[in-house]
This record gives structure tokens, C-alpha cells and sequence, in this order.
């Protein structure tokens, strides 16, 4: 079943759950089977939500036998959370630093309820540059996360741990966030798809209006650009010489 699932985007794969072709629950299996074969190699998610994310699906799986799933876009699409800005309730908060780590999160960020209300079903927080400083992603605290191309390079940063969960088809999509390259860098390294948005695009609160003048964004990495889901129907980026990817940039199984 993985590999059925893994060229498909995220609103492609909403799409297929709304349509009861496959129920949330089996989707989030898929994903942290993907997760467990794939994270010894990459180290790129530094904290599983496996209960979480179950409880999650089945509340959605309700929702879609009681009518209640139309419109939501990203209806049991998994999801991962990079662990810099955006907070998630009793999950731990370490933006890949020792000086917090043990920190757990006493709030969602409102980014995070939009995320949920979207429908996405958060699976685990993934690996960041040590406060977002650098283009890299190999922090002290969880050391660094590998390129799926090349396991000897790095995926950038500092959304490295996001970009190479998405790149190796972890994931279709997974959270970023940029100040001066932190979303796009990792994108570029990667082979997938970053942007950084227009500035209040996304939003910051609850504890945040802004930061630095409006030069950090949240956002995501993803697998396609285009808002059709069939696998094979959006153009990808590919390399050659890869250890975990082939060259249209579907994990190797």
C-alpha cells in the first residue's frame, strides 16, 4: 500500500480520504511505517506524536461517516511539525537547542489550529538548525539530519529536518519556516517545493506579532505545486546519484 500513496500530493491524498478510499487510520499507518524505515537513515524527525496522530484519524474518520469532512481540504493528510516557532500543546519544544531542552508546550499556535481545522493530522515534530540560525540542520541537541539524495550532504537548513522527511516520502508535505533562506535553502537541497510567502500571510500568534521586523514567515515544504493529486500528474524535480531516492524522487522502498 506505501507505495501507492507515496507520489501522491497532499490535497490528492485528502481527496482519496473524503472519497472513502482509503480511511485515515490506514494512511496514518502508512506514513509511520515510511517514518520508522526512513528516519534511522535521515534523522530527520526528533519526536514521534504516533497517539496523538491516531486519536487524531479517528476523529476525522467520524467526521467523514457523519458528513462533516466536506471542504476540508487536507482531511487526514499526515503532517510534520518542524520544532522551531510554531507550538504544539504538550508536545516538547526544543528549536533544536540544549538551553530548552525538557521545555513542553503549553499552548497550540494559532498556525497549529489552522493546521488541525485543515484537517492535517500531525505525526511527529521534525529536526531544525539550532534556533534557525543556520543553512544547515545538525544541531548538538539531536545531531544532524541527512540529504535522502545523498545521505553525506546536508538537506540545508534550517528546515532540513521538514524538506527531507517530504523529499524521501515520509510525508507530502511538512512545516517550514524562512528568515533568510530557511524554507527555500532546504527546498533547493532537497529537490521539493519552498516558498516564503507574503509577510502576515501566515500568522504568528498567540505569543508572536511579529518577528524581526517581519522577516520570519511560517509555511511548509511540499512535494508538488499544483492543487491536483493524481501521482505522475505534476512535474517533480529530479538528481541523479541517489542513494535513497530514484531520480524522479520517489523513495527507493
Amino acid at each position: 500500500m506505501a507505495d501507492e500513496f507515496i507520489g501522491c500530493d497532499a490535497i490528492g491524498l485528502g481527496e482519496l480520504v473524503r472519497k472513502k478510499e482509503i480511511k485515515p487510520a490506514e494512511l496514518l499507518e502508512v506514513t509511520i511505517q515510511r517514518v520508522e524505515k526512513m528516519n534511522p537513515k535521515l534523522n530527520a524527525v526528533i519526536h514521534k506524536m504516533y497517539d496523538q496522530a491516531r486519536e487524531t484519524a479517528a476523529n476525522w474518520s467520524v467526521a467523514i461517516q457523519k458528513g462533516k469532512a466536506e471542504g476540508v481540504i487536507f482531511c487526514g493528510v499526515p503532517f510534520l511539525m518542524k520544532d522551531l516557532f510554531a507550538e504544539y500543546k504538550g508536545a516538547p519544544f526544543h528549536e533544536g537547542s540544549r538551553a530548552v531542552k525538557g521545555y513542553v508546550s503549553k499552548i497550540d499556535s494559532e498556525l497549529v489550529k489552522r493546521q488541525k481545522a485543515g484537517g492535517l493530522v500531525i505525526v511527529g515534530k521534525t529536526n531544525a538548525a539550532e534556533f534557525g540560525a543556520l543553512p544547515t540542520t545538525e544541531p548538538i541537541l539531536y545531531g544532524p539530519t541527512h540529504n535522502p539524495w545523498d545521505p553525506s550532504l546536508t538537506p540545508g537548513g534550517s528546515s532540513g529536518g521538514s524538506a527531507a522527511s517530504v523529499a524521501a516520502g515520509v510525508v507530502p508535505m511538512a512545516h517550514g519556516n524562512d528568515g533568510g533562506g530557511s524554507i527555500r535553502i532546504p527546498a533547493s537541497c532537497c529537490g521539493i517545493f519552498g516558498l516564503k510567502p507574503t509577510r502576515a500571510r501566515n500568522p504568528l500568534g498567540p505569543l508572536f506579532g511579529d518577528i524581526g521586523s517581519g522577516i520570519l514567515y511560517e509555511h511548509a515544504v511540499t512535494r508538488t505545486t499544483g492543487f491536483g493529486g493524481s501521482p505522475g500528474r505534476h512535474l517533480r524535480t529530479g538528481r541523479r546519484g541517489s542513494l535513497l531516492c530514484t531520480p524522479q524522487g520517489t523513495p527507493v522502498s
